[in-house]
């Protein structure tokens, strides 16, 4: 999604890109990696590839989220060191924060406790990778190798298969069958009251590229956020609104909603020049309307 969201920006069209699928390039091999970078010899690399999903995913499968994102992470920043390439952005994860971490969570709060069991693995993952970055740009302070950490995300070219999509997706698809199949009533993971902070992935897209072309101002390691978040609850009645749902919903207490809440500290984003710009609703109805042409013809 956020590899998709950057090729179709408006600032893509200064550069000449690369962005080789898995069947071509498989970022968890390191010879591959670095076969690839020393042919390519790019000026910079954008490590946005990752093995994601929700919740239910994460749980399911907590091997892979830690393996498969630890060798992807590792491999695209040591070969790129290898190759040469002094510029480069890592794409972390709100999850990187300790659960019990005092909202809006901080850059230095990342190591600081205890993180989220629901997707340790992947946190894990992401964690490593960043810190790699910091100790390459340690050093050798030529070595501009920098981590972007967004909130969650959704927008354009996202997923939205239920067992292996975020939230938003997930109920744009959950919502819009329910309409469809005249459902009157939907359930909603736990008491509807955690909170999350939802920015639209061209948003992400855009403080990349601006990342991209002022590397060297940018943070070591940044958030990149709305600064402001929503339950969970008023998430799907914005949803439903944008989808046309007119049942109602109600409460499964028995299934597990992760953090409480997740709020990432915009303050380095806002002083070094960069905020989000799409409102929630400009943001779903985008990502609606995606979903409508792109997934159910």
């Amino acid at each position: 999604m956020v590899g998709r969201n950057l090729a179709i920006s408006p600032y893509a069209n200064k550069h000449d890109l690369h962005m080789p699928s898995s069947a071509e390039l498989d970022l968890r091999d390191y010879n591959q990696t670095v076969s690839y970078f020393e042919a390519k010899e790019p000026d910079l690399v954008i490590h946005a590839a990752g093995r994601v999903g929700g919740i239910q995913a994460n749980i399911a499968e907590p091997v892979r989220f830690l393996v498969e994102n630890l060798d992807m992470g590792r491999n695209v920043v040591l070969a790129a060191r290898k190759a040469g390439v002094q510029k480069l952005i890592n794409h972390g994860s709100s999850c990187m924060y300790p659960r019990a971490g005092v909202n809006p969570l901080k850059e230095d709060m990342i190591l600081s406790g205890e993180l989220e069991p629901t997707n340790e693995g992947y946190a894990l993952a992401k964690i490593m990778t960043a810190r790699v970055c910091q100790y390459i740009s340690a050093e050798d302070p030529s070595m501009h190798y920098k981590t972007l950490i967004p909130c969650n995300l959704y927008g354009l070219y996202d997923k939205f298969d239920l067992k292996h999509s975020h939230m938003i997706p997930a109920v744009i698809h959950k919502l819009y069958q329910a309409k469809l199949n005249q459902v009157d009533i939907v359930d909603i993971w736990g008491d509807g009251t955690a909170r999350r902070e939802f920015m639209f992935a061209g948003d992400a897209a855009d403080c990349i590229w601006k990342a991209a072309e002022n590397i060297e101002t940018c943070p070591a390691v940044m958030n990149v956020g709305l600064g402001h978040d929503s339950s969970i609850d008023e998430y799907y009645k914005a949803i439903a609104e944008v989808v046309g749902y007119r049942g109602t919903f109600e409460h499964d207490l028995s299934k597990p909603i992760g953090m409480k809440q997740k709020l990432v500290d915009t303050t380095l984003a806002k002083n070094w020049g960069w905020q989000s710009s799409t409102s929630l609703r400009e943001g779903l109805e985008q990502t609606f309307k995606f979903y409508c042409l792109e997934i159910i013809q």
